[in-house]
């Protein structure tokens, strides 16, 4: 059952015209995204010379399951994050890219994207139809930050447009020494002013045990809705990149195992392991919240 539903007029297919980007801001760049959380993750808050970082632009269709979101908030407020498609309704992203405060008014999600800048025939473009927070989402902690949104119509799967496999029900892997890849269009430098990238970059790290990665955070972040990737070689999701992959090869396909949560105030580059959900720890959620049918 939805519990948390906000669903939005049904909206045709979104313009293939150019979408204006000059204004919009990385979700985690808000100050209303700032003020919801506890005093003690405040450290988490990039500063002005702080801000995927040392990765590579990804070949047109290597991804075809990044999606990007833009959500529009009361106050003229608008944030750009990343996402996953798991059907042809449904993109999968994280609770803060469509919540703050109160839930995004509208918003566009963009598939089969290489260069957000440019109207490309590889794009598909739709307005949120239906965003689907989880219920238990408590933004000052960043706990159960998932969500999904409905599209205003089916998205059309062809080589640029795909969507990602979830974990079945019976699979009890951690992932751990795995690598994971991560992608989207997300800051790619900690230097002062850095702009999110036009193009989709990647880059990749092992998987760490959830232990070794609370060693290195506060205890408060990291429980077992988590997963998280070294950020050795100053490799890391950036701001941007939030609501985004992080996937793994799993029998020649991509398997999604992560969403991008939280990076370190010390700077996407500092080596500090980057913060995601745990995909497996949310199944029956994401199948309750969308029309994925889930495998045994």
């Amino acid at each position: 059952m939805k519990t948390f539903a906000v669903v939005l007029a049904c909206l045709a297919l979104v313009s293939a015209s150019a979408i204006d980007f000059s204004n919009v801001k990385r979700v985690e760049e808000l100050d209303i995204f700032w003020e919801q959380l506890d005093p003690q993750l405040q450290v988490l808050r990039p500063s002005p010379e702080s801000r995927i970082v040392n990765g590579q632009e990804a070949r047109p269709n290597q991804f075809p399951y990044q999606a990007l979101v833009l959500s529009f908030f009361d106050g003229g407020n608008s944030g750009l994050c990343g996402g996953t498609i798991l059907t042809p309704n449904f993109v999968m992203t994280a609770a803060h890219c469509v919540v703050i405060g109160t839930v995004a008014t509208h918003g566009t999600v963009v598939l089969g994207a290489h260069n957000r800048q440019v109207v490309e025939a590889t794009q598909q473009r739709f307005s949120f139809d239906q965003i689907n927070a989880h219920p238990s989402y408590i933004a000052a902690l960043l706990r159960n930050d998932i969500a999904t949104v409905r599209l205003s119509a089916p998205a059309v799967f062809n080589e640029f447009v795909q969507p990602i496999d979830i974990p079945a029900l019976s699979d009890t892997r951690t992932f751990a020494g795995m690598t994971g890849i991560i992608s989207g269009f997300g800051r790619t430098s900690d230097e002062t002013g850095s702009p999110a990238s036009d193009v989709v970059m990647y880059s990749s790290n092992p998987i760490l045990t959830n232990a070794d990665c609370a060693a290195s955070w506060n205890s408060i972040l990291i429980g077992a809705q988590n997963i998280c990737l070294s950020g050795a070689g100053g490799r890391s999701v950036c701001n941007g990149d939030s609501g985004g992959p992080l996937a793994v090869q799993d029998s020649g396909r991509s398997l999604q195992v992560g969403i991008a949560s939280f990076v370190h105030v010390n700077g996407c580059a500092s080596g500090m392991p980057s913060g995601f959900v745990r995909v497996s720890h949310y199944l029956q959620w994401i199948a309750d919240n969308s029309d994925v049918v889930l495998r045994n």
